[in-house]
């Protein structure tokens, strides 16, 4: 449905030359853009409990920030604030559409989908992120500055919830019209003030810290009642002083910890199931009642349209051709057998499915039990 224009770069070019390098203008990146949906729309999302929402706000050099859910928006005034909207990907299949043409990048590394409304002056401030985005200019014009990463750049904290950047030297200054696409790598400081009522998309993209990692990596050791190898010291000398920890004995715990985390037979699966976990709450409508095989089937008979819920992580990893299948979905692991790549590659790299795709599932009853179970979860469910 939104077909990336990169102009006179190809994905590989944007990648060598951009990618978490330098920021990009992309006019026109989105020919012809058609928001996937209006303002209202969004405030309407706002007012749900289960979505994250916030509302920033700056009237006489004064920031401030509020947080959802949203019952009446008339107090804000008509112009100086900001609605922003996470996840809006997990709520609104035509929303969700424009992650489709970024997923050049692996799945694990999208994020989610944030969309924000802003009145005339309305902005989040001079700030910077840790991670990739491009943010799509829907309805209206925002003016943005983006510059190169600083190391002299201050934090600012004008609020207790808001985190900004002292002033910096742009290398993009330019005002965004429907369908043009700003690339910002990490660290990038950058400020976007609206100069209209405006709708901006934000696809971010993931980028684990290592304190996440090793979190993860110690609930999977938890959750699996993994020990690992325990310290041992049977070369052990005569301490001359009990009190001190010495090199020796921290090289050796050095050592231990990191065996752990080379141990490549657990790595596959402690970290597919951490990153396929949803950061965000998912709009799960698990069929009541469920479904049967028999019902499945024949409903891919009849040449039904199967969509992928929104927001939902889905990854495969294969060490070699005669290995298993380590399927990962909403941070849970199937084991498939070795030969069931198409399998995997269908309901990962793909957000619907059509008629023709669906019917590898029917082929075979392991993989149409898989099938079942997946939509009875709500996961997969039939558009069609």
């Amino acid at each position: 449905m939104y077909q990336l224009n990169l102009a006179e770069l190809s994905v590989a070019e944007f990648l060598n030359q951009y990618w978490q390098k330098k920021p990009l203008l992309i006019k026109g990146g989105f020919k012809h853009f058609v928001d996937p949906l209006t303002a209202d729309e969004l405030a309407g999302l706002a007012t749900e409990e289960e979505i994250e929402s916030r509302i920033v706000s700056c009237v006489d050099k004064q920031w401030d920030m509020q947080t959802g859910p949203f019952e009446d928006f008339s107090e804000f005034g008509d112009k100086g604030w900001t609605l922003l909207v996470q996840a809006v990907d997990h709520w609104h299949p035509l929303a969700a559409k424009l992650l489709d043409p970024f997923r050049f990048i692996p799945n694990w590394r999208i994020d989610d989908l944030m969309v924000s409304f802003s009145t005339p002056g309305g902005g989040v401030g001079p700030h910077l992120d840790q991670y990739d985005v491009f943010i799509i200019q829907g309805e209206g014009k925002r003016h943005w500055r983006v510059g190169m990463p600083d190391s002299n750049l201050q934090q600012l904290c004008p609020h207790p919830r808001l985190l900004q950047v002292s002033p910096f030297v742009d290398c993009i200054d330019v005002i965004t019209e429907p369908g043009d696409i700003l690339y910002i790598p990490p660290g990038c400081p950058h400020d976007g003030i609206s100069v209209e009522n405006s709708l901006n998309y934000s696809v971010g993209f993931r980028a684990p810290a290592q304190k996440d990692l090793l979190t993860g990596l110690a609930d999977h050791l938890i959750d699996n009642d993994i020990s690992g190898q325990r310290f041992s010291d049977a070369k052990r000398s005569a301490a001359t002083s009990v009190g001190r920890i010495d090199e020796t004995d921290l090289n050796q715990i050095q050592q231990l910890l990191q065996q752990l985390v080379a141990d490549r037979n657990q790595l596959p699966h402690w970290f597919g199931n951490l990153i396929t976990r949803a950061k965000h709450e998912l709009d799960l409508n698990e069929p009541d009642p469920h479904y049967g095989e028999d019902e499945i089937a024949e409903y891919i008979d009849e040449g039904s349209v199967l969509s992928r819920t929104g927001g939902l992580r889905c990854c495969y990893y294969q060490q070699h051709n005669d290995s298993d299948l380590l399927l990962f979905i909403n941070g849970d692991q199937i084991t498939l057998p070795p030969d069931e790549l198409l399998t995997a590659q269908l309901l990962c790299d793909n957000t619907e499915l059509a008629a023709a795709e669906n019917r590898h599932f029917i082929s075979s009853a392991q993989r149409l039990l898989l099938l079942t179970n997946l939509i009875n979860q709500g996961y997969w469910y039939f558009s069609e």
